[in-house]
């Protein structure tokens, strides 16, 4: 059984790299130690990432390697993931490669009865949180609701090209409509 631990580093101060000493719970340097300390073979740590890539590369090459019986150890829980959804996720991924999860902070385990209780926990969770709640959606342009307008498109049209709702697409048009009448 190999155990993978993975912890998260938190973006430096503008100017500085990113370093094991700063995360969001004060120390990253201290929640690797309480891995290795825990049997982990190897601690990966997820570096701060790049505008538009993605903030899990490394817990997702961590999801595809990890073989079944093995184990992920986290220091946290929310380290999995921003949502309850996200960590719900992870955990499924994990079952389906027949590995497991422990979380050292508060001492919870996928394995055994523990395990029905953290997923029923995750689920719970997952299920009051409003859905897309983790999607960002970007403003819709004004100029470009316009311009699909004035080729002829139509508002329903217009809305599923720029990926926003109809009633945004209404608006938009009725605040560039001349007043008076």
């Amino acid at each position: 059984m190999l155990r993978i631990g993975y912890v998260r580093l938190r973006e430096a101060p503008l100017g500085s790299e990113p370093s094991p000493e700063r995360d969001a719970s004060g120390d990253a340097a201290q929640d690797a130690a309480d891995l290795r300390a825990a049997g982990c073979q190897v601690v990966r740590a997820e570096e701060p990432p790049q505008p538009g890539a993605d903030p899990f590369a490394t817990l997702h090459s961590i999801l595809d390697f990890i073989g079944s019986g093995d184990e992920l150890v986290v220091g946290r829980l929310d380290y999995l993931g921003a949502s309850g959804r996200a960590m719900l996720a992870v955990l499924e991924r994990l079952e389906r490669r027949g590995a497991s999860l422990q979380i050292l902070n508060p001492g919870l385990s996928s394995r055994g009865p523990g395990g029905q209780a953290l997923r029923a926990a995750l689920e719970a969770v997952a299920t009051l949180e409003p859905v897309g709640a983790a999607r960002s959606r970007k403003p819709a342009a004004t100029q470009e609701i316009r311009a699909l307008q004035r080729a002829g498109v139509g508002p329903v049209e217009i809305a599923r090209r720029l990926g926003v709702s109809r009633m945004t697409v209404w608006r938009k048009l009725r605040a560039l409509e001349p007043c008076g009448g």
